[in-house]
């Protein structure tokens, strides 16, 4: 029977604390208990769990697409210096896709992963030694090499 989830992503936690980018990305196709298991990881670590669009859009509802644009970045680091800690759970990251805003939610995720460890709930699947997200007609997909961050997955961990 293979490991839990919030088991695989605590143990990853501990390996992130070494990396230059303290990243890991909890990969998973959609209803495949990423949020179960970040809730999990809250209860036993006691780090902040952050649901990122319900943030993030309050914060964007009145700027203009252009200014959105522009300030997600600070925006979205913001959100994080507001929580304590040296991790942070971040949740529902859907909206750091939309296409309008025009930005890599990857890099974002790196950038925000100097400073503290971040575990990542990305709605994906693991192909071979990349991630991808949506399908690849669709207007938001992305597809990333795994370099550079770890990553727990329903199939595999890496």
């Amino acid at each position: 029977m293979a490991e839990p989830l919030a088991d695989q992503v605590i143990e990853k936690i501990g390996q992130a604390a070494f990396l230059y980018h303290r990243l890991v990305l909890l990969v998973t196709p959609p209803g495949g208990g990423k949020t179960s298991a970040l809730q999990d990881v809250h209860e036993r670590t006691q780090a902040p769990l952050i649901n990122v669009n319900l943030e993030l859009s309050r914060l964007l509802l009145d700027l203009t697409e252009r200014n959105r644009v522009l300030q997600l970045p600070g925006l979205l680091s913001n959100i994080l210096d507001s929580f304590p800690g040296d991790v942070a759970l971040l949740d529902n990251v859907e909206l750091l896709f939309d296409v309008s805003l025009r930005q890599d939610p990857l890099r974002l995720f790196q950038g925000l992963s100097r400073n503290r460890i971040l575990v990542v709930a990305f709605s994906g699947s693991i192909e071979g030694n990349h991630i991808a997200y949506a399908a690849p007609d669709h207007p938001e997909y992305k597809r990333y090499a795994i370099k550079d961050f770890l990553v727990v997955g329903t199939e595999t961990s890496l």
